[in-house]
């Protein structure tokens, strides 16, 4: 029997049987737009102020500052979004969720040091502007998360029968 064929109290029990998507999906999805816009934007500004002050390793530094910060706010984002997508109708759907949000995390935590150690003393890039561009990029990643929850209008109780 397709789903069209299926008599209409069927619809109505398949829809109520079906996960709904947490209330959050929405503005982290709004949050992890918004990151993106601002990790180019940051990266235009820094590669101008790069190059005006130090030429191509001002450029270099101050792309990958901001790059490093944007990827690192986007994969925070993208994981609680990612999880929320795939395994909401898990019934281990929590221990699923804090594992890849937890586990993302302790990557980002290992890939951030062996990034800093492995451009610590490199010539190609200016330290100074990459230092700037990195804490640029973490300052506006936050703002964007505080402005993106202010502004939801998500219900943080479930009234019943709604």
């Amino acid at each position: 029997m397709t789903d069209e064929n299926l008599p209409a109290d069927a619809h109505e029990e398949a829809e109520l049987e079906a996960p709904r998507m947490p209330t959050s999906q929405p503005v982290l999805l709004r949050a992890l737009r918004l990151e993106l816009i601002a990790t180019v934007l940051l990266a235009v500004i820094f590669g101008v102020i790069g190059h005006l002050v130090s030429g191509t390793p001002g450029i270099i530094g101050g792309l990958l500052g901001v790059v490093i910060s944007g990827i690192m706010a986007c994969l925070t984002v993208g994981s609680i979004a990612f999880a929320n997508h795939k395994f909401i109708a898990d019934p281990n759907f929590v221990v699923i969720f804090f594992g890849i949000v937890a586990g993302g995390w302790l990557i980002k935590l290992v890939a951030f040091v062996v990034l800093l150690i492995a451009l610590k003393y490199q010539t190609w890039l200016d330290p100074k502007i990459f230092f700037f561009g990195l804490v640029a990029g973490v300052i506006v990643s936050l703002a964007i998360d505080a402005f993106v929850v202010l502004k939801s209008r998500v219900p943080y109780v479930d009234a019943p029968g709604v």
